[in-house]
């Protein structure tokens, strides 16, 4: 027997009412290849957090040399600006920020 687990309350699909016939549903790949075009990121790490994995929560690390000589605050806000249609979509989205030099560094830790 098969145990169904139950309907994620955030899930993009649960609330399909909500969600336009012509949008189309986030996914981790969409947000990656975004973030790597618009921010010229050299590297680039999408999981979708969500219990059922039904694209309603993502983690994103994104490295990128526009972030050299900015607070981590304004990095932030280049992230949300480039994925804003986006995250209407989505519950939440968890984000690190890294210049390449910071994450040689942390590679190398």
């Amino acid at each position: 027997m098969i145990e169904l687990l139950p309907a994620c309350k955030q899930c993009p699909l649960e609330r399909s009412s909500n969600i336009k016939k012509t949008d189309m549903a986030v996914t981790t790949d969409h947000i990656r290849d975004k973030l790597t075009k618009e921010l010229a990121a050299v590297h680039v790490d999408v999981e979708d957090t969500s219990p059922n994995r039904c694209a309603a929560s993502f983690k994103a690390l994104v490295v990128s040399s526009q972030f050299e000589g900015k607070p981590l605050l304004q990095r932030h806000r280049m992230v949300n600006t480039c994925l804003a249609e986006e995250l209407k979509e989505i519950h939440a989205f968890e984000q690190k920020t890294l210049t390449p030099e910071q994450w040689e560094k942390q590679k190398s830790q």
